[in-house]
């Protein structure tokens, strides 16, 4: 009889084992998706398109980087990241080390650019292979591998772009996703990655925002800019500033983990899929960069929804939005970007939690009201 009970409190004591070793940890996030699962959270989670005022190829944010520093202390790695439009969430996911990522955007244009990178980074061995395949320019020669992003960038200026690697590329990114990973892509997602990539020719290292411009305007920071650039600290931090940040976002490409969606932010489907796939795997978000989207959405009552939606998705004390904003002075800060002369970035950090908070207290009314909420 003793030895029965013992055995009994023993096979408890085992499935409990089993059952906290298997579903009870953020380990449940995959360690990688398969191509089929990572193009059904896309189809599953997306909403229908939209259109934006701009192409936005590139982030018109300078000092993206200023934040890193506190955006990394006291988080650790293995968290969630979300994020809107294109590679600035390059350089946040090599901070943060993300489990898994998810970026939204309302243009289906961002998907495929996303998608292009995605085949970019796959395809390529090191930062000046991809500078040379999204540039459609010939690798310069002697670029070791612990070159500045400086050094990397000023190789690539008097670098012509070539029509024939253009062409090998578009081929190349078209067999990456639609033969290896077999993504079902229509003939305008095709159309549309030869339209970025077309930019990106020719524009190269100084591909701005609204797209190539000639490199003697400074209304917009350029390609290069925004890699080029460090944090509050002096350090270079972007995705291209060193080999090992550029291989921990090719690293989660090539495991399917950044996912872009077409989302309305103040959607249905899109933010609340998301929460309810984070919930059921028990991750938590860390941050979700939100750029300036949330200023549009007050131009209507859609914000209401977009709150309720970020309601929904699980979070802790020291999830964040990261907000890029310009600081005019006296404390006072804007989100719209007029010309660099006359005023800086401030990319600040905003508990979500706190927001919430006020918003079903019923203290949120205008975009005015959550730039000054505490960060």
């Amino acid at each position: 009889m003793f030895k029965s009970a013992n055995r009994a409190r023993l096979a408890v004591i085992f499935a409990l084992c089993l059952f906290f070793s298997s579903g009870w940890s953020a380990e449940r996030l995959p360690a990688r998706l398969s191509d089929e699962g990572f193009w059904k959270l896309i189809t599953d989670f997306s909403e229908p398109g939209g259109s934006f005022v701009s192409d936005n190829f590139v982030s018109n944010e300078l000092a993206v980087q200023d934040v890193l520093p506190n955006l990394t202390d006291g988080r650790q790695p293995g968290g969630v990241y979300l994020g809107v439009g294109p590679e600035q969430n390059f350089t946040y996911i090599a901070a943060l080390k993300p489990k898994i990522a998810f970026v939204f955007d309302i243009r289906r244009q961002n998907l495929i650019e996303h998608l292009t990178y995605k085949a970019l980074f796959e395809m390529s061995t090191d930062r000046a292979d991809f500078l040379s395949r999204l540039f459609s320019r010939s690798r310069p020669a002697d670029l070791g591998h612990d070159a500045s992003a400086v050094v990397l960038f000023n190789a690539f200026q008097d670098i012509s772009a070539d029509q024939d690697l253009y062409q090998e590329t578009f081929q190349g990114i078209k067999h990456r996703l639609s033969t290896d990973h077999r993504f079902i892509l229509t003939t305008d997602d095709e159309n549309a990655i030869g339209y970025i990539l077309r930019a990106f020719y020719f524009g190269g290292p100084n591909l701005t925002y609204s797209g190539p411009r000639p490199p003697t305007r400074t209304i917009l920071p350029t390609y290069e800019e925004l890699m080029t650039d460090s944090d509050n600290n002096g350090k270079p931090r972007s995705f291209l500033a060193t080999e090992e940040n550029f291989l921990a976002v090719r690293q989660l490409e090539k495991e399917n983990l950044i996912i872009p969606i077409v989302a309305d932010f103040a959607g249905p489907t899109a933010i609340r899929s998301v929460g309810q796939y984070l919930k059921e795997h028990n991750a938590t978000v860390t941050a979700f960069y939100v750029s300036n989207v949330e200023q549009y959405l007050f131009m209507s009552e859609s914000w209401k929804k977009f709150y309720d939606n970020v309601a929904s998705l699980p979070l802790d004390s020291k999830s964040v939005f990261i907000r890029p904003l310009i600081d005019i002075g006296a404390g006072t800060y804007t989100a719209s970007p007029l010309f660099r002369s006359g005023f800086r970035w401030n990319t600040l950090l905003f508990p979500i939690q706190d927001l919430i908070t006020a918003f079903d207290a019923g203290m949120i009314h205008n975009y005015y009201d959550i730039i000054q909420l505490p960060n």
